[in-house]
């Protein structure tokens, strides 16, 4: 009987803090004021772009940050369009010239778009933000090799 009212005691009182807490769901972000991305992230991994962007293009207006220009970079580079997605790749570098995730996916359009220099430069970078190896370098690595060049 005890451990149950100790029980809904605990929640009582955990249960508001952790809702007041945001949900964070972000690459490198190094702000507490950072977006919510879980649903740009579940439309993208659905290759919903349109939705995604539409998302991400909302977000953008009231808060510049680096995740947010690197997801739409992303977005715009999987619907093809190399050329805006090298514009917010650019945003979210220049926000944020350590952004991992920022550097392989620009890294990955050089791949795609055939400047492999380009794409060996984010390489170069990356190795230098996680000489240990990370998950970002270590996709760039694959796709440089995969290209064949």
């Amino acid at each position: 009987m005890m451990k149950h009212i100790l029980l809904g005691l605990a929640i009582a009182v955990v249960a508001p803090v952790a809702a007041a807490l945001p949900a964070h769901a972000v690459d490198n972000m190094e702000t507490t004021e950072a977006p919510d991305l879980t649903g740009v992230r579940a439309k993208i991994a659905a290759k919903n772009y349109a939705g995604a962007l539409a998302e991400l293009r909302g977000l953008a207006e009231g808060s510049p940050q680096a995740d947010i220009y690197n997801l739409m970079g992303f977005t715009l580079r999987k619907t093809g369009d190399y050329r805006t997605s090298l514009t917010y790749y650019t945003k979210a570098l220049e926000l944020q010239p350590d952004h991992r995730a920022a550097r392989e996916y620009l890294g990955e359009l050089y791949v795609e778009t055939g400047d492999m220099a380009h794409a060996r430069e984010q390489l170069t970078e990356l190795a230098r933000l996680c000489p240990g190896g990370c998950e970002e370098r270590n996709d760039l690595q694959r796709a440089i090799a995969a290209s064949g060049n």
